[in-house]
């Protein structure tokens, strides 16, 4: 049996070990206190939250950027849409057009046919007619022929012009659609002066007489054609509101187009003077084959008149456009083109009025 100073010993190392192990624990607690388990959570809640956010906004632009795709993709398919559209109407007005021009082929061809036979009757024509152009033997201008024809599809197409361009006002289409009828117009007059530049190879005095135009627009004809500056009379008094700046322009341009038509005008009256005086030459001379043939020398110098008015037409034109907005341009061929389709309706309710017995 040990003794009690033994057993004493031995209790109290014991109570050392515990209170060692103690110590470790409140140690162990203080460099892992709950507040700094806590930040640490805190702080990973924080990382996963803008991780969050950062995976919403990948998911929110990828959106955005297919709507933008999207509405990119209708713009084009409408686009391409209205391109279908405007090509099949092109092939459609083609193919109308190729259809009237065989028309008037056999036209002409059962025209020639009835004056093959008429001539072989002896029956000469010595006059023009609306349908056609024939000189005093009775043989067939086909070079005038064709012209009156193209005029003819011409005016309809002039019209035709004059219906898209007041539909296309009064519906308010953008300036890039309405600057294509503009083009189309201005081009629309190109070819009427392409045409008569053909016309004058083959009859110079058939188009400078105006014949091929109505009676009406004989009246107010100027070599072969319009006079630029009264017709920017007409065309810019339609035309409202002009800037100060249009108006100097419009100003200018009336007035070196009248200055072009009066060195014009001075020219032909010279060319009458010369031509009459090689045809009066040696007038009591029955040989007058000379004189004929001095008057034909100076008779050439009239196309190239016809030719430089036909181009002042065309410059004038082009300077309005360039002077006026898309809009005002559009409104001035509109007016144009509706002024002569009332000069051509004069005309015609001119011939249709009742005559009164003499």
């Amino acid at each position: 049996m040990s003794s009690p100073s033994t057993e004493l010993t031995r209790r109290m190392a014991i109570y050392e070990q515990f209170h060692q192990i103690s110590r470790w624990g409140d140690t162990f607690n203080g460099d892992h206190s709950p507040n700094t388990g806590s930040s640490t959570i805190v702080q990973m809640d924080v990382r996963l939250d803008n991780k969050a956010d950062y995976i919403s906004c990948e998911q929110v632009e990828p959106s955005r950027s297919d709507q933008e795709t999207n509405n990119t993709s209708d713009k084009i398919k409408r686009r391409l849409a209205q391109n279908r559209e405007a090509a099949r109407k092109s092939r459609l007005r083609k193919k109308a057009y190729v259809q009237q021009l065989e028309s008037s082929r056999l036209k002409l061809a059962q025209m020639e046919q009835e004056l093959d036979r008429a001539r072989q009757q002896g029956i000469y024509i010595s006059s023009a007619s609306d349908t056609g152009y024939f000189g005093l033997s009775g043989t067939v201008n086909s070079g005038i022929t064709a012209f009156e024809m193209e005029y003819g599809h011409w005016v309809e197409e002039q019209n035709r012009h004059i219906c898209e361009l007041r539909s296309a006002l009064q519906a308010y289409i953008t300036d890039v659609e309405l600057r294509i009828l503009v083009e189309s117009g201005l081009n629309h007059y190109c070819n009427l002066f392409r045409m008569k530049a053909d016309a004058a190879k083959a009859d110079i005095f058939y188009l400078i007489s105006g014949i091929w135009r109505t009676s009406a627009e004989r009246f107010f004809d100027w070599i072969g054609g319009f006079r630029p500056s009264e017709l920017l009379n007409v065309v810019m008094s339609q035309i409202e509101p002009l800037t100060d700046q249009q108006q100097l322009e419009a100003f200018n341009l009336r007035h070196s187009s009248q200055q072009a038509e009066d060195a014009l005008s001075q020219g032909i009256d010279k060319l009458q003077q010369n031509l009459a005086q090689s045809v009066a030459a040696d007038l009591s001379s029955v040989d007058y084959r000379p004189q004929m043939a001095a008057a034909i020398d100076k008779l050439e110098a009239l196309e190239g008149f016809v030719t430089q008015a036909d181009h002042l037409r065309q410059q004038t034109l082009q300077q309005m456009a360039r002077i006026l907005t898309t809009r005002q341009a559009a409104q001035g061929l509109l007016a144009l083109g509706e002024y002569f389709h009332r000069l051509r309706a004069l005309s015609s309710l001119w011939s249709a009025r009742p005559c009164e017995p003499a």
